[in-house]
This record gives C-alpha cells, structure tokens and sequence, in this order.
C-alpha cells in the first residue's frame, strides 16, 4: 500500500537532492557552449524565425498574428518534448549513483522535468519580447495561464515517469519515442489552423491531451479568453491519470530497477 506520509518525509529528506540535480541539469544542457543559458533564449526564437519564414507564407493570412501562434504552441510541445526524453532515461543515465548509494529513485525523472519547466519558464520572455514586438495586446486572462501549465507539468511528470519505468526494462523505446513526438508535433496544430483538418481526422487530434495544452494556452495568451471548458477538463482528467499511472508503475517496479540497469 501507498504510505502517503512516508514518501512525503522521504520527499522532504531529499529535497536537497532534487534542487542539486536541477541546478546539475539547467548548467550541464549547455555546459559546452560559448553563450551558454543564453541559448534558452536564442533557441525558440531562431526556431519561431525559421517556422514563421517558412509557414507565415501558408498561413500567414488566416492565422492572426502568426508568430505569436507559433511560439505559443511550440514553447508548451517542446516542454513537454524534452522533459518526457530526457525523464525517459534518468533511471538508466545515473545507474552508478544508483547502484552505489540509496536515493528516492523517482529524483532523477522529477529533476530532469522541473530543470525542463525552469527552461520552459525562461522561454517565455522570448513570448513576450515577440508579443511586444508584434503588436499583441496583453489580456488580463494572461492571469489564468498558470492552470492549464500547472496541469501540462503533472502531465509531464507522469508520462515522464512510465516512460523511465518502461525504458529501464525496454531500452527500444527510447529509440521508437522519438517517432512518437514526431507524430505527435503533427497531431498538435503548431504552426497550422485546426480547420484544415478534414473532419474525418479530428477526433485524433482531440485526443491529444497536448493538442488541449496549447489549445488552452492560446486562448489565454492569444485571445484573452479563459480556455474552453472541454479542453481544460480533458487536460485536466488525463494529467491526474498520467501522474497516477505514472507513480504507480515507478513505485511497482522501482526495486527492480538494479537489476536492469
């Protein structure tokens, strides 16, 4: 049985570890680059202004102001993107620290995801140089864009953590997941309109909980609207079942882990 009250005396034991991996996790992503931090700025601009050069072409028009569509949507995929690889091999990538002392396993998955929402959190200056920038109003709704993010975090982290589980046991899904968010950067309307999805085809599409993220996100940053009920329940419903799932497996299998690794 689950002891709520053990893991949390636990958590709180070590939550000197889960500040230092995050700290180990922000420096190390750019440790061999000259400018360094820098890059969690310059990376999703240079990505807007290559996507929007590209797209603006075809949707430019249809699109109200394209480059902050753009960035909005991509910045909530990438998050998500990031922190679910490199979650995805953190029981595997600190084997030797495992092996040697006893840590709460799941430290590793929940740094890596915190140290990814930290650069996520960075990237929003960038949204909001480009907001200035482009001439987009800023709604008071900007006010409820901590719900729909806090509910992609536990998303994040519950996916994160079937995927260390699994991939501790199955090394192939590391390789095959990187075909998944591919798929599903198309299956999340990023640098398109959802209305030239044929009918036919958008129920796949709204059963993406992360096409319901960056749904949300825009409303509130792009329309100054407080997100539609049906997609931010549905983000909701399935971020509770990921980060349930997600803590079952891991606490079902964890023992098991040093076996596999």
């Amino acid at each position: 049985m689950f002891d709520f009250k053990n893991h949390y005396r636990t958590f709180k034991n070590y939550s000197f570890l889960l500040t230092e991996l995050i700290k180990r996790d922000i420096s190390g992503k750019y440790k061999d680059s000259t400018l360094g931090l820098f890059w969690s700025f310059l990376n999703p601009l240079l990505s807007m202004i290559v996507l929007t050069i590209v797209f603006s072409t075809f949707f430019g028009r249809t699109i109200e102001n394209f480059p902050v569509y753009l960035l909005s949507g991509k910045l909530v995929f990438d998050l998500f993107a990031n922190a679910t690889t490199g979650a995805m091999d953190s029981i595997k990538g600190n084997s030797e620290i495992i092996k040697k002392i006893y840590v709460p396993k799941y430290m590793f998955a929940v740094g890596i995801v915190c140290s990814e929402f930290i650069n996520f959190l960075i990237s929003l200056v960038v949204l909001i140089a480009v907001m200035i920038v482009t001439g987009a109003p800023f709604y008071w709704s900007l006010f409820y864009s901590p719900i729909p993010l806090f509910f992609l975090l536990l998303l994040t982290m519950g996916v994160g953590l079937i995927l260390a589980t699994l991939t501790t046991f199955f090394t192939d899904i590391k390789y095959l997941y990187g075909v998944l968010t591919m798929l599903l950067s198309f299956m999340t309307p990023l640098f398109y309109p959802i209305e030239i999805i044929p009918e036919k085809f958008l129920f796949f599409f709204k059963i993406n909980p992360l096409y319901a993220a960056v749904s949300s996100f825009r409303d509130i940053v792009l329309y100054g609207a407080f997100p539609q009920t049906k997609f931010l329940l549905y983000l909701i419903i399935t971020s509770i079942f990921a980060l349930i799932l997600g803590v079952y497996l891991f606490y079902r299998y964890q023992d098991e882990f040093v076996i596999n690794i």
